[in-house]
């Protein structure tokens, strides 16, 4: 973001708050947006760090990864692959509604 903005805004008056809430913030956004989303994709599929230092105690570190790799385990591929085929389409329904999200914000 170009500082010229923000000393626009003190220029004209605006104390410092109010120049990140009107300022800032708005032009932030789709960055800041975009980082939510690729950190709940991240974690969504998280499975090493999950299992290694939370372990795999029922009820309590239950995951969708660590859920298709106990119905692996147990050799149930129907379950695990319906449970993948879920967390396939919910991650490509995040991501279509952010990056639809994205254009409408360019848009304003």
């Amino acid at each position: 973001m170009d500082d010229e903005l923000i000393q626009v805004a003190w220029t004209l008056g605006a104390s410092r708050l109010r120049a990140f809430w009107h300022v800032v913030l708005p032009l932030s956004r789709p960055g800041i947006l975009t980082g939510m989303v690729l950190s709940f994709a991240h974690t969504v599929g998280e499975f090493g760090v999950v299992l290694m230092v939370g372990g795999n105690i029922p009820g309590v570190t239950r995951t969708v990864s660590i859920s298709i790799y106990d119905e692996v385990q147990a050799l149930n591929y129907a379950a695990a692959g319906q449970t993948a085929l879920f967390l396939l389409a919910f991650s490509f329904l995040v991501l279509t509604l952010t990056y639809l999200l994205q254009r409408k914000v360019k848009m304003w």
